[in-house]
């Protein structure tokens, strides 16, 4: 679904990083968790592509969805600049969003970065159907940690880890998570972030027979499916087979793909 929306907010809530609120009531009313919009941040021919941009809040009683983005390249920064009242031309919910059924109680939530954008809506669904979660989140200073009040608020444990120590443990978000499997039992894992991270986060999972979910962050040209710029290698076949992220994922089940494993 392509359409025209208004802009209720549009504002900075870090260094590098926005939320924005758009009326969407068609999207709020069926958008799921780990889905996403495709934006147009211009009207003009540049930039050409749009940018894929996670639901960070689904509101179907007031009709509104919101985005938490970081201002990246040229496209996001022309987004950044927009004001409430304007009008943006969106696509969506496009995507397969994350499966909040799982056996157990006890969910871990493990954001890198912008990834814990996703991770916001989803956190409330499993706290709505009685799920204990725990949400892990990795920055590069304490400048840049995301949402850890709105986390708070719907009743998650959150915990923090940053590069320079200036919050939380020192350390990348996948020591904070190693960290924390060694003190607590685990039923599920969601995570979202840079590759490389989801990698780690794969492989100690699959060390403890974890199961879990995964959201890619991909580069996407139409986000349909029809340009193939977004394919990812599957995993376990022996020869090469490719899933889409715009419209088999952004979430996969963890060991469903391979993941960028470089850092």
């Amino acid at each position: 679904m392509q359409f025209l929306t208004e802009i209720i907010e549009n504002k900075q809530v870090a260094p590098g990083y926005y939320f924005m609120k758009l009326s969407a009531p068609e999207v709020a009313c069926r958008a799921l968790p780990g889905q996403f919009l495709h934006v147009r941040v211009n009207t003009g021919t540049y930039p050409l592509l749009r940018r894929p941009l996670s639901l960070h809040e689904i509101d179907s009683k007031h009709g509104s969805v919101s985005l938490l983005y970081q201002v990246r390249g040229a496209g996001t920064e022309l987004l950044s600049q927009k004001t409430a009242g304007e009008k943006i031309d969106v696509m969506g919910p496009l995507g397969k969003g994350f499966n909040l059924d799982f056996s157990g109680e006890e969910a871990v939530l493990v954001g890198g970065g912008i990834g814990i954008a996703p991770l916001y809506p989803l956190a409330g669904g499993l706290i709505s159907s009685g799920k204990s979660v725990t949400v892990l989140i990795g920055s590069r200073s304490v400048e840049s940690v995301l949402a850890v009040d709105k986390f708070s608020a719907i009743g998650c444990r959150v915990r923090v880890s940053t590069n320079d120590g200036t919050e939380g443990l020192k350390g990348y978000v996948t020591e904070l998570f190693e960290d924390y499997l060694m003190k607590t039992d685990v039923d599920y894992v969601y995570a979202c972030g840079p590759g490389p991270m989801l990698a780690e986060i794969e492989k100690s999972c699959a060390k403890r027979q974890i199961p879990g979910q995964v959201s890619l962050e991909e580069y996407m040209g139409c986000g349909v499916g029809a340009c193939l710029s977004c394919a990812c290698e599957k995993e376990g076949t022996d020869e090469k087979k490719y899933l889409k992220v715009c419209t088999d994922g952004p979430v996969f089940t963890m060991g469903e793909v391979k993941l960028n494993r470089e850092p």
